[in-house]
């Protein structure tokens, strides 16, 4: 039998001891640490730390042990976030036609391989309700434009919101989200909340047809990379990567074959990560605790 944790993820400026408080506050507690994870940036002057410590016979509630937390955290000057190994995070999947990542997902999904839900999955075209469908997730079809563009975003809040989401999953999405999507999807406790994935050639083969242009230039290596959704076009905090060699034996299918499993590998990856609490973001940058 798998036994509940709770994980507490802290950014603080770094000093002498830290360590020391925060595996002591736990142990004061009654409690037994399963992992500990510690990273002094000196760069930056902060100090990273990810603990998890079983629930069984600690001393404290689980309402009571996120204020008390925040108590500690206060006294460090640090940002911190509570989580519990047996919550399983309900997310929403957007897609548009290609199918390769949200099959992934779900069938992770349904093994067990990613602890979340998918309650929801949303696109901005018909073509995979059907896939949602056969893995009991409500699909809705929210067609965009830039006439409507304000408008299908309202809509994908008040469905977020309807289903209770903490996390959105960008599986080959093929629009932007703006600003003010970002901004007012704000689940509680969630600093990062969207992850998206792409193709590794951007910023040198964007635009249409990346993997022919790819090909034409003979490249040996393709990939992608799973990132969190920022302002910034394609330019939020890594989370994971995948690559994978390719050759003159090689065409344009192949590379595109490729291309899709490193998207799926990658993008699963980051999720699971993410759902797990090993991904910490800090000044534009992730600290990965793999």
């Amino acid at each position: 039998m798998t036994i509940a944790t709770a994980i507490l993820q802290l950014i603080c400026p770094d000093r002498a001891g830290l360590v020391s408080e925060l595996s002591g506050w736990v142990a004061a507690n009654g409690g037994n640490i399963v992992h500990a994870d510690h990273h002094s940036d000196h760069g930056a002057g902060l100090f990273l730390s990810r603990i998890e410590w079983e629930l069984e016979s600690f001393g404290l509630p689980r309402e009571e042990i996120c204020p008390a937390a925040r108590a500690l955290c206060q006294r460090l000057s640090g940002q911190y976030k509570i989580n519990f190994s047996d919550h399983r995070p309900p997310a929403a999947i957007f897609v548009s036609k290609q199918d390769h990542c949200l099959l992934d997902l779900l069938w992770r999904v349904r093994t067990g391989e990613l602890p979340m839900q998918v309650p929801l999955v949303i696109s901005n075209h018909p073509n995979l309700a059907g896939i949602a469908e056969e893995f009991g997730a409500h699909f809705e079809h929210v067609p965009v434009n830039a006439a409507n563009k304000a408008e299908a975003e309202t809509r994908h809040l008040q469905l977020l919101a309807e289903h209770k989401i903490e996390l959105v999953v960008l599986a080959k999405y093929m629009q932007v989200l703006t600003p003010e999507f970002l901004s007012s999807f704000d689940p509680p406790y969630a600093f990062h909340q969207v992850i998206n994935i792409h193709h590794s050639f951007l910023p040198a083969f964007t635009g249409a047809n990346p993997y022919k242009r790819a090909w034409e230039r003979g490249v040996k290596l393709i990939g992608a990379t799973a990132h969190y959704v920022t302002d910034e076009l394609d330019g939020g905090p890594i989370i994971a990567q995948a690559t994978v060699h390719v050759s003159h034996r090689d065409d344009v299918e192949d590379l595109i074959r490729k291309g899709r499993d490193m998207e799926r590998l990658a993008l699963s990856r980051a999720v699971r990560l993410h759902i797990c609490d090993q991904v910490m973001v800090y000044r534009g940058r992730t600290a990965v605790f793999d």
